[in-house]
């Protein structure tokens, strides 16, 4: 498994001739109107306010027009911070992989050619990208101190697309649609080829992956304003993007996707510090074992009182118990202990079957003793005793989970992750 380096400040280069330190990425479709006094804006802004040398790179994706001209003319003007690539297939998507796969930059960034954002954020959402504390940067047009001027449609769709990421994926970033994204390099040398589409829906899903993976995601507020020209078709990105997030749902949920490599080495979050007298991550795993716990419980109840309908109190017990346990061990391995992959799950559920083994014991021995006890109980004092029961096995099952089936890995300094 390859690991992110430590995040680190990009040094001051020395005078003279200097490689770019930000690649700004212009993906354009048939945009010979507003191309050139786009990149021209964009060129005085960053050779007035920019403290590193840049590059600006125009990703021409496969226009009919007059595009690749201009183009070219402007590379040719400004050669040293100006250059352009075409590409014969349409996609921004698309267009961004190229180029940031094959820039030199340390920190890669675009934003749409209309420039409807605010050149000033533009330093305030590179700056955390090159002192090294974040991974990724996005400019958000949805936070309070915002100033947005756009009509009611578009706002409608971009509030609603982005409840549906929270819904459905649990994003907690708050604009996934902004034109204006940054991120560095060795970040996207790992993350880009996880990422499949090549369309609109790209950053949103190269957004989901980097923070499920756990990297951080630092969010500008931005002043925007709509372009009315736009050649966005809203309906059909619309439903690209809903394909977009079932097809990374489905990904996520059957754990299909590496995340696991983009972790970074021991020592670079705070959270690998030992502290005496605190175990590593115990909190944490306890408040998701128990929230797991509390759902499986009752579905493990509500598979009871189905089952009970039609079989004896011990076959309703061990059929709820099994089917609950699978997905009790399935859940606490992704939410509670982070494992993620597919690798070792076979496993993983097979130690789960022991634990659960344990849990059945003692769920069943409590209904025959009942049984013994009591001779025909009734179906409220049935379901007291099993509560009772599984709260003991509770306790055995936290413990044979962080101490027998995932247990913390070991760094190569002898120390045990805090997952």
């Amino acid at each position: 498994m390859r690991t992110l380096p430590a995040r680190e400040h990009l040094p001051v280069g020395a005078a003279g001739p200097r490689p770019p330190v930000l690649d700004v990425v212009i993906p354009v479709y048939n945009e010979e109107k507003d191309l050139e006094p786009c990149v021209q804006r964009l060129h005085d802004h960053l050779s007035r306010t920019f403290p590193y040398a840049f590059r600006i790179t125009v990703a021409d994706n496969a226009s009919t027009d007059a595009t690749p001209h201009v183009a070219r003319a402007l590379a040719a003007r400004l050669p040293d911070s100006v250059r352009s690539v075409r590409l014969e297939e349409k996609g921004r998507g698309r267009a961004l992989r190229t180029v940031w796969t094959a820039s030199d930059a340390p920190v890669l960034a675009y934003m749409d050619v209309d420039l409807s954002t605010d050149l000033n954020a533009l330093l305030p959402l590179v700056a955390p990208l090159i002192s090294g504390h974040s991974d990724l940067a996005i400019g958000s047009r949805l936070s309070r101190s915002s100033r947005v001027v756009r009509g009611p449609k578009r706002e409608f769709v971009s509030r609603a697309y982005n409840l549906i990421l929270r819904g459905s994926l649990a994003a907690r970033f708050s604009d996934a649609q902004c034109g204006f994204k940054a991120i560095r390099r060795e970040v996207a040398e790992q993350l880009l080829p996880m990422v499949e589409d090549t369309g609109w829906f790209f950053d949103t899903e190269m957004l989901v992956l980097a923070e499920r993976a756990g990297l951080r995601i630092h969010e500008v507020p931005v002043d925007w304003v709509d372009d009315p020209d736009s050649t966005v078709h809203i309906v059909r990105t619309a439903t690209d993007d809903l394909k977009g997030v079932w097809r990374v749902g489905r990904a996520l949920a059957t754990g299909s996707l590496p995340l696991d490599r983009l972790a970074r080495p021991f020592g670079d979050d705070p959270r690998d510090r030992e502290l005496s007298g605190v175990p590593g991550g115990l909190a944490r795993q306890l408040v998701g074992f128990c929230v797991v716990g509390a759902l499986s419980t009752v579905f493990y109840l509500a598979l009871y009182s189905l089952f009970r309908l039609g079989i004896g109190p011990q076959l309703a017990n061990a059929a709820a118990l099994l089917v609950s346990a699978v997905a009790n061990t399935a859940a606490n391995r992704r939410l509670t202990f982070g494992v993620r992959g597919r690798e070792r799950a076979a496993r993983h559920q097979a130690q789960g079957l022991v634990v659960f083994a344990i849990g059945l014991a003692l769920t069943s021995g409590s209904l025959l003793a009942l049984g013994a006890a009591t001779g025909e109980p009734s179906h409220s004092t049935e379901l007291a005793v099993l509560i009772v029961a599984n709260l003991a096995a509770t306790v055995v099952r936290f413990l044979l989970f962080r101490l027998w089936v995932f247990p913390a890995p070991e760094r190569s300094n002898g120390t045990r992750t805090t997952r």
